[in-house]
Order: C-alpha cells, then sequence, then structure tokens
C-alpha cells in the first residue's frame, strides 16, 4: 500500500512542487470568506457581497484557459510573476475601496473584482501538467489522489484562517493576507518549477497545428464530468449551511464542513497508496453512492434529524470525494496533448466554475421549496451525471514526453 508514496518521495523536486503549488493554493477558498466580510461590512447587504464575491469567481473562470494557454506557450516564472503583480494590486485596491467610497459605489468593486479574478496566477493549471512531467505510472496517480487530497485539507484551513483573521482583527486585513498568500505562494511555486527544471513548457512538434481542445469529444466529456462534480459538492456545502441555520445552530455548518472533508482527505490518501490505474466512472460513482443517504437523513424525510447522524453520513460520504476528483484529474492530463496541459487544465477551472455556478441557484431554490433533502437528491442526480458522462469517455494511450 506504501509502495507509491515511496515512489513519491524518491522523484526529485516533486514534494517540492507539490508544496508550493498547495502554499500557492490556499488563498482560494479563503479569499471569498474575507470579501463576504468586508463587502457585507461596508454595503449592509449580503446579497451585494456575493455579487462582487462572484465577480472575482468569475473572472477567475473566464480567464482560465487563457492563462492555462499561456503557460503552455511561455516560461512559467515569468507568467506568475506578471499575474501575481497583477492579482496582488487587484487585492490591495479591492480592500481600499470600502474606506474611501460610500456604500453605494459597490459596482466598482464588482468590477476590480472581476479584474483581479482575471490576472489570479494559474498555479492550479500549471501544477497539475507538471505532474506527468515529473512521475508516471502508479506514482503519477498517487501524487494527483495526493494533490486533491491535500486542496480537500485547505478548503478546510482556508476559510478558517480567514475567518479567524476577520474575528481577530479585520475583513481587509484577512483579505490582504489571502492576497500576500497568492502572491509569495505564486512566485515560491516558481521557484520550484525553475529547480526542478520545469520553468520551460514541452517544445510543441515543427509545423503541429493547433485546435480548440473541446473540438476533442472525450476530452470534452471528461470537463463535463467534472462540471456534474463540483456541481455536486457545491450543494452539499450550500445545504450543510441552510440546514445548520434552519436548527439556529449556525456555527455547527463549520464542525460539519470539516467533518466532511476530513473524510475526503483520510480517503484520498488511503486511496492513494493502492498501486492500480484509477477508473473516473467507477470512482464517481462510488461518490454518488456516499452522498446519496443524506437524502435518507435530512428534512423533510427524517425530521428532526440528529446532528451526529448527518456528521457519520458525512465522514463516510466523504472518503469519495477527493479519489473521485484525482481520478478524473488524471484522465483529463491524459487526453490532452502534452504541450497544452495547462490550457486542458485551464478549461477544467472554467467547467468547475460553471458547475458552481450552476448549482447554487439549483440548490437554493430546493431549500427554500422542498428542504435539504431535495438538494442532496439534485446533488446525488448530479454526480449519477458525472459517471455516466465519465463512462462515455474512451481512452487514450499517453505519448512519454521525450
Amino acid at each position: 500500500m506504501l509502495r507509491p508514496y515511496r515512489e513519491l518521495a524518491a522523484i526529485p523536486h516533486l514534494l517540492s512542487v507539490l508544496l508550493w503549488s498547495m502554499i500557492g493554493r490556499v488563498h482560494l477558498p479563503g479569499t471569498p470568506v474575507a470579501v463576504s466580510f468586508l463587502v457585507a461590512g461596508w454595503t449592509g447587504s449580503y446579497a451585494v457581497a456575493g455579487v462582487v464575491g462572484g465577480a472575482l469567481t468569475l473572472g477567475m473562470g473566464v480567464a482560465g484557459p487563457v492563462r492555462g494557454r499561456a503557460a503552455d506557450r511561455s516560461p512559467a516564472g515569468r507568467l506568475l510573476l506578471v499575474t501575481s503583480s497583477g492579482y496582488g494590486v487587484g487585492i490591495v485596491v479591492l480592500g481600499v475601496l470600502p474606506g474611501v467610497l460610500p456604500g453605494p459605489a459597490w459596482p466598482l468593486a464588482a468590477v476590480v473584482a472581476f479584474l483581479t479574478g482575471l490576472s489570479m496566477p494559474p498555479v492550479t493549471s500549471l501544477s497539475r501538467a507538471s505532474f506527468p512531467r515529473l512521475a508516471t505510472g502508479p506514482a503519477q496517480s498517487a501524487v494527483f489522489t495526493v494533490e486533491a487530497s491535500v486542496q480537500e485539507a485547505l478548503y478546510i484551513v482556508g476559510p478558517a484562517l480567514a475567518a479567524t483573521v476577520v474575528a481577530v482583527w479585520n475583513a481587509q486585513v484577512a483579505l490582504w493576507l489571502c492576497g500576500a498568500l497568492a502572491v509569495s505562494g505564486a512566485l515560491g511555486f516558481g521557484g520550484a518549477l525553475r529547480r526542478a527544471g520545469l520553468d520551460r513548457p514541452v517544445v510543441r512538434e515543427v509545423g503541429r497545428r493547433g485546435r480548440m481542445l473541446l473540438r476533442d469529444g472525450s476530452l470534452t466529456l471528461a470537463l463535463a464530468s467534472a462540471f456534474c462534480v463540483v456541481a455536486s459538492l457545491v450543494s452539499i456545502d450550500m445545504l450543510i449551511i441552510a440546514w445548520a441555520r434552519d436548527l439556529g445552530r449556525p456555527a455547527m455548518a463549520g464542525v460539519l464542513t470539516a467533518v466532511w472533508g476530513v473524510g475526503s482527505v483520510a480517503g484520498g490518501l488511503v486511496v492513494g497508496g493502492f498501486v492500480g490505474r484509477a477508473r473516473p466512472t467507477r470512482r464517481i460513482l462510488l461518490m454518488a453512492v456516499g452522498v446519496a443517504p443524506l437524502v435518507l437523513v435530512l428534512p423533510p424525510v427524517l425530521e428532526p434529524s440528529p446532528v451526529w447522524l448527518v456528521g457519520l453520513v458525512l465522514v463516510v460520504g466523504g472518503t469519495t470525494i477527493a479519489p473521485a476528483i484525482a481520478a478524473n484529474n488524471e484522465r483529463i492530463s491524459g487526453l490532452s496533448p502534452e504541450d497544452r496541459k495547462a490550457e486542458a487544465f485551464g478549461w477544467m477551472g472554467t467547467f468547475t466554475t460553471a458547475g458552481s455556478a450552476a448549482a447554487l441557484p439549483l440548490a437554493g431554490s430546493l431549500l427554500d421549496h422542498s428542504g435539504p433533502a431535495a438538494a442532496a437528491g439534485a446533488s446525488t442526480v448530479a454526480a449519477l451525471l458525472g459517471a455516466l458522462l465519465a463512462s462515455r469517455v474512451r481512452e487514450r494511450k499517453a505519448v512519454p514526453v521525450a
């Protein structure tokens, strides 16, 4: 079981690249929390805070393929320096606006947030594109699984860090801390890539004409599967918050989300230790099976719902999340051309952002009119659709990089 992890440790520079890629991403789940507190305190409206936060996310999603294409064609260090500089300036400006402008000027903050999102350093897509250049076989499967597991942990640590800074200091400091982590993490990640000899992109074949990646049916199906997986997970996040608020115990949402994340991390680390080819369809189907029991333990199906029972279902079901995400990430890497992997993961960012944007209104409507069990049912359907799309993907052998 430990063989893949021993292989990971033996690969030069791999752990450094992985570590710095995570440092460069820890700000991602914390920034929306800081933005929400900052804008809500400025305008008195959580709806406006949602619009500004949504503008930031929209900018990230829209620019994903463009940043990825740039990463495939230019030195990583230079790209990370340019994007992190723009992102850092945007975060500073966003933090200053509430102190110098009245609340009705919030649309300017939405514009700044969108432009800031466009400039986000492409640490995620660059790191996922770099893994196949360092690891092959079981080690490659293991590194994708470890990456997915640690990312799940970041989605516990990031919001908790931002919320703590808001409580101890204020939302402006929390936002600027997230910005500082983004810039320093991106620059450190660039240094790790340079030391690993991965600063330069894969050389394209002479005379080769590129075409839009989405014309590849199998790759598009894998990206659509990622859309469904994220839609499913975002729906669960939202129903946990809504259910906890309805109980009059909003702090319980943080506890249950953490429990869910711990289950995901544990499941990912255990699965990553096994040798064998990852099967995305099976893993996403297992994720659907892990989500489905929530329908039976939430209102109006079971009312009142015992907190311990919901927590138990979340921690057990959570063990399927990181393995499913890792398997699909590895498949997307295998389906994309060697010289366009960063672009492919940029498109993945766009698809997952769209999945989140599509799921939130639907989950909210179901919570308002039918209750948490209905939102859990929709989450299960989304995961099943993701497994169906994954089953339609035709695998092909990856060509090794010379």
